[in-house]
C-alpha cells in the first residue's frame, strides 16, 4: 500500500459526503476542514469561538466550495442535550453524516501530578475523551445509515509514550486511543463504518506554542503538511482500514 501520508486525494473524494471537523477554527482542526471542503464535502464546522466559526465559514464559502454547517458547541460543559440536538441538527439540515474528524482537545499546563487540580483533569477528561464518545453516540444513527462512514481521532505522542509533566493530557488522549479501539472492534462486522487514530507528532500549532514556547516554528511540519493522511482516512480507499494508528511522523 502506498504511504498514506503522501495520498494524492482527488478533488472529488468527498464529493456529496458530510464530514463534521471539531475544533475547525485552529490549528489542525482548521487545516482538515479546508482540506475536506476543497475536496467536495460539505463540512460542519465546530468550535466555541463564533467570531472563528464566521470566519472560516466565510473562507469556505468565498472560494465557491459545498457551503458548511456551523456547530458552536462548549465541549468541556456540553451535556447528553446539547449533543443529541447537534446530530437532530446534523440531521435535519444536511440528512446525512459521513465522518467526524476529532480535533478539538485541550490542555490545562503541564506541570507534575502533584501541581494538577483535579478540576483541570475533568475538564481534559471532557473535551479530549467524553466529548469524542457522546458526539459519535449521539450520531450513531447518522453513521449507521451512511455507505461508507468513517471516524478518524486525533492522539497524542504521549499518549502512548507517557513522560513526565503530561499528566491528564497523556491521560485523557489514551483514553481516547481506547475509545477509538473498542468502537473500530465493536463494527468489525460492519463493512459501512471504521474508525482509526492519528498522531501528527509535533507541528506549528496553537496547543504547541503553549507548550514549547521558545521553539523555532519554522523548524515544525505545518498543520496542512498532516492533511493527506485525514483525507485518506475518510476517503474509499480507507473502506477496509480500521482499528489502526497512524503516524503523521516516525
Amino acid at each position: 500500500m502506498p504511504d498514506p501520508r503522501k495520498y494524492q486525494a482527488p478533488t472529488d473524494l468527498l464529493a456529496k459526503r458530510v464530514i463534521l471537523v471539531t475544533g475547525a477554527t485552529r490549528g489542525l482542526g482548521r487545516a482538515v476542514a479546508l482540506a475536506c471542503a476543497r475536496h467536495g464535502a460539505t463540512v460542519v464546522l465546530h468550535g466555541r469561538d463564533s467570531r472563528l466559526l464566521d470566519e472560516i465559514y466565510d473562507e469556505i464559502s468565498n472560494i465557491n466550495l459545498p457551503e458548511p454547517a456551523i456547530l458552536a458547541l462548549d465541549l468541556s460543559t456540553a451535556g447528553w442535550r446539547e449533543y443529541e440536538h447537534a446530530a437532530n441538527v446534523i440531521e435535519t439540515q444536511l440528512g446525512r453524516l459521513d465522518g467526524i474528524v476529532h480535533c478539538a482537545s485541550h490542555l490545562e499546563k503541564l506541570s507534575s501530578l502533584e501541581g494538577q487540580q483535579i478540576d483541570e483533569w475533568q475538564h481534559m477528561l471532557r473535551v479530549n475523551t467524553i466529548a469524542p464518545f457522546a458526539l459519535d453516540q449521539a450520531c450513531a444513527r447518522l453513521l449507521n445509515n451512511a455507505p461508507d462512514a468513517s471516524l478518524v481521532f486525533t492522539s497524542e505522542t504521549h499518549a502512548s509514550a507517557p513522560t513526565a509533566f503530561w499528566g491528564g493530557y497523556a491521560v485523557s488522549k489514551a483514553a481516547m486511543e481506547t475509545l477509538a479501539k473498542i468502537q473500530a472492534d465493536e463494527w468489525s462486522n460492519h463493512p459501512n463504518r471504521r474508525a482509526n487514530i492519528v498522531i501528527p507528532g509535533p507541528i506549528a500549532s496553537p496547543l504547541r506554542s503553549r507548550t514549547h514556547p521558545g521553539e523555532m516554528r519554522s523548524s515544525l511540519p505545518k498543520p496542512e503538511d498532516a492533511v493527506a493522511l485525514y483525507l485518506y482516512l475518510l476517503g474509499p480507499d480507507s473502506r477496509e482500514v480500521s482499528g489502526q494508528i497512524f503516524r503523521f511522523q516516525d
